[in-house]
C-alpha cells in the first residue's frame, strides 16, 4: 500500500468526504529539501466533506492532520490542503 493509499483510507474513514483526493506531487520537488527517490514524500489533499464544513481553516487543517495522524505524517515531508 502506497503513502497516498494510506492517506486517503485515513481521511475517508474519519470524514465520509463527498470529495477526495490524494495526489503524489513528489516528482515535481525532485532535488528539493525533503524529497526521496521513488516519491512518496510531497502530497496534495483536495477534500470536501461536511464534518469540517463550518470549521475554520485552521481547524479543518488541524483535523485532517489528526485524522491522518503523527505516524503517517512523520513519514512525508510535505503536505498541501485544499477544502473543496
Amino acid at each position: 500500500m502506497t503513502v497516498a493509499d494510506e492517506i486517503h483510507g485515513k481521511l475517508a474513514s474519519a470524514f465520509s468526504p463527498a470529495t477526495l483526493e490524494v495526489i503524489d506531487e513528489s516528482e515535481q520537488h525532485r532535488g528539493h529539501a525533503g524529497y526521496q527517490e521513488g516519491g512518496q514524500s510531497h502530497f496534495r489533499v483536495r477534500i470536501s466533506s461536511d464534518a469540517v464544513s463550518g470549521a475554520t481553516r485552521i481547524a479543518r487543517h488541524r483535523a485532517v492532520h489528526g485524522a491522518i495522524g503523527p505516524e503517517l505524517i512523520g513519514r512525508i515531508h510535505a503536505l498541501a490542503i485544499e477544502m473543496v
